[in-house]
């Protein structure tokens, strides 16, 4: 009697993320860490971090003069990111761009 769940039948859900998809959600938080970084210390304050070390790192790259060493820095970023919920960084970031937009106005 030949089995009749096949793993061909299995929901994609159930797959694990392709290197692509992880490279881009990683690529996506390491933007989010730069964004950090346009930021004044007023407005950085605003932001809830959730982690000392990468307030540490935010300070430290905007010191970072050298292209290549501020590239491997914001990696390093984009890797502490990946430890916080970026949800709420993200929310904050929305909240004063979109007080930048009114001051605009």
């Amino acid at each position: 009697m030949p089995d009749s769940h096949n793993s061909h039948d299995e929901p994609e859900e159930d797959l694990p993320p392709s290197k692509s998809a992880i490279k881009r959600q990683m690529t996506a938080l390491q933007k989010l860490g730069e964004s950090l970084l346009e930021l004044n210390e007023k407005q950085l304050q605003q932001i809830p971090l959730g982690s000392e070390s990468l307030q540490t790192a935010l300070t430290e790259a905007k010191r970072i003069s050298s292209n290549s060493a501020r590239k491997r820095h914001l990696q390093y970023i984009g890797k502490l990111m990946r430890e916080i919920d970026p949800e709420p960084i993200q929310a904050a970031l929305d909240a004063i761009y979109a007080t930048r937009r009114e001051d605009k106005e």
